[in-house]
Parts: structure tokens; sequence; C-alpha cells
């Protein structure tokens, strides 16, 4: 247990209970548990939502080094600068439907999700 939470960056509070840990710390915490059976897919459900700004930019170098070690990452955000820092590839959703699919060079290019997402969308 240790281990893992010396891997996300959180072992030095070891000791603490979960409840006591900052909002980051507490996401790191459960991505710990997530590790803890060795997966070789791990599925992220909105892991930067309510972060500030630092505990998103360790958030993005701790999923990088997942990733880095070979785990495959399933990343569902909102956060489009962390998909497009992390993602090999980009499913983009608009209201429940896949607008757009590849690369995150060709997803940002894509005219269906501009129009979704900085234009009028028709919504």
């Amino acid at each position: 247990a240790q281990e893992l939470l010396d891997y996300v960056g959180i072992g030095k509070y070891a000791q603490f209970r979960a409840r006591t840990l900052s909002y980051g710390d507490q996401r790191r915490l459960e991505i710990a548990r997530a590790l803890a059976t060795d997966p070789q897919l791990v599925a992220l459900d909105e892991p930067a939502a309510g972060m500030n700004a630092t505990e998103k930019v360790q958030l993005r170098a701790l999923i990088d080094r997942i990733r880095k070690d070979g785990r495959t990452i399933l990343l569902i955000e909102h956060d489009v600068k962390l998909v497009m820092g992390l993602c090999d590839r980009v499913t983009v959703l608009d209201y429940g439907k896949q607008i757009a699919e590849g690369t995150p060079a060709e997803v940002q290019k894509n005219e269906k999700v501009i129009e979704a997402y900085l234009g009028t969308g028709g919504h």
C-alpha cells in the first residue's frame, strides 16, 4: 500500500485519514485504489473536476506516468486542455452523440467540434 501511495505522490500522508486530505490528494488516493489490482485499463471519470490549476498539473503528470508505465487510460473529462495534452486518441460527444474521433490535432480541426464547443452549436 505504501508503494502505491508513493507512486501517486501522497506517501507522506499514509497515516492521515482520507477525509483530512486536500481534494486533489483525495483524487490521488482514489487513483491509488484503482491501481491496487494492477489493471491494464484504468477508467478515470472526470478526475480533474473541482481541482485547482496546481492540482491539475499534478494530475496530468500522474496520468502521464501511469500511461507511460504501460497501462491504457480511458479518460472521461471536460477539461479540453488536459485531454488534448494527454490523449493519443479522442472521441468527442455532444449531448450523448459521438461527433468526432481521432488524434487531438484531428479533433481540434473538426468542424462539428468547433461548432459544438466554440460556435453557436444550435442548442
